[in-house]
C-alpha cells in the first residue's frame, strides 16, 4: 500500500451513472484495503448528479471549488460551495443540480462500497 500517492498520476474516469461527470479515486477498498473510499468528483457547469441513494454508505462531501444546489431528502435544497460540508446518511435520497460553476468535490464514502 502506498503511503503517498501523486494525484497527477491517477487518471480521471467517467462517473458510473452521471453523464459528463468524472471521478478520480484517491483511496479505495480495492487499491488500499481500507474500509473507506475517497474520491474527487468533477461536475462541469450545466451537468448534474441525479437523485440517488447509497444504501449502506454515509456520503460526506466537501466542495473544493464551484457552486451548485444540493437536495437531501428530509432537509431540502441548499447551496453547495467551498466552505460547506455535507453528511448524507446512508439510505437517504440526494442529488446535485443547477451547477453554475464547475464543481470539484472531495467525496468520502464510509464504509467503502463493495
Amino acid at each position: 500500500m502506498e503511503v503517498c500517492r501523486r494525484m497527477d498520476r491517477v487518471p480521471w474516469v467517467p462517473h458510473p451513472t452521471a453523464e459528463g461527470v468524472r471521478i478520480k479515486p484517491i483511496i479505495t477498498r480495492k487499491d488500499d484495503g481500507l474500509d473507506v473510499t475517497c474520491i474527487l468528483v468533477a461536475i462541469p457547469a450545466g451537468k448534474e448528479v441525479g437523485e440517488h441513494v447509497h444504501k449502506d454508505q454515509y456520503d460526506i462531501l466537501y466542495p473544493l471549488a464551484g457552486k451548485a444546489v444540493m437536495w437531501v431528502d428530509g432537509v431540502g435544497e441548499f447551496e453547495l460551495a467551498p466552505g460547506v460540508a455535507v453528511r448524507v446518511p446512508n439510505g437517504t435520497k440526494h442529488k446535485i443540480f443547477e451547477v453554475g460553476e464547475d464543481l470539484l468535490i472531495y467525496d468520502v464514502f464510509c464504509p467503502a462500497p463493495a
